[in-house]
């Protein structure tokens, strides 16, 4: 019985907050049993629900693996890489990190030219012979695509419930949120490199909007 690997990611459009991308390998086997459980794109489901697949996808699951990157950690890799780079690699080394395994790779595309972002996935592998398939809303087709999504969404929604805790509540994180935006207006610029990721135009325009206000005041 052939292992499957489904890759997918959540947060790549807030302005606040980490990225998360979640890989998960389950027997071919296990994958018709997703379907029975309920398992579908997480954007489908009721953070409760979500919360409870979580952990019965990981029992079910052969092995997972969930990568976070902070604001912070992507305010430095933007430095030198646009998002879809960042996100390409570190798929890439999901891909890697179950060397041996040998599954067969489905992945939610990031970009809608999906042979190209498939090249690019394996020109970053070091077994460049696995057999991938890259679909644009594969978490729509494939429930171990699904299963990743419901991993990477339940562990994002845990770690910006934390940030609310720790900076205050700023609502989903998004651009289009007016809850952020007015966070992002009131919080200390001290703060932002902390949380906030810099090369949004979103926060690039508020940052702006406070320097102009500061030189007002002189």
């Amino acid at each position: 019985m052939g292992l499957l690997l489904g890759i997918d990611e959540a947060g790549k459009g807030p302005v606040i907050g980490p990225l998360i991308i979640a890989g998960v390998i389950i027997s071919e086997e296990n994958s018709r049993k997703l379907g029975e459980l309920g398992v579908k794109d997480s954007k489908e489901l009721s953070p409760k629900k979500r919360q409870e697949l979580f952990s019965k996808i990981k029992e079910l699951s052969e092995d997972f693996i969930i990568l976070e990157t902070s604001s912070k950690q992507l305010n430095e890799e933007m430095e030198m890489e646009n998002l879809n780079t960042i996100e390409i690699k570190k798929m890439g080394e999901i891909i890697d990190s179950f060397e041996g395994k040998n599954p067969e790779v489905f992945i939610d595309a990031i970009e809608a030219n999906t042979l190209k972002f498939k090249d690019k996935i394996i020109s970053h592998l070091k077994n460049k012979k696995l057999k991938i398939v890259a679909e644009n809303r594969a978490d729509q087709t494939y429930p171990v695509v699904s299963a990743a999504s419901i991993l990477a969404k339940v562990t994002r929604d845990s770690k910006i419930k934390k940030l609310h805790d720790k900076y205050g509540f700023f609502g989903s994180g998004y651009p289009a949120d007016g809850r952020t935006i007015k966070f992002l207006e009131e919080l200390n610029e001290e703060n932002y490199n902390e949380i906030v990721r810099l090369k949004w135009s979103t926060s690039k325009r508020i940052l702006e909007k406070k320097k102009q206000k500061g030189l007002g005041e002189f």
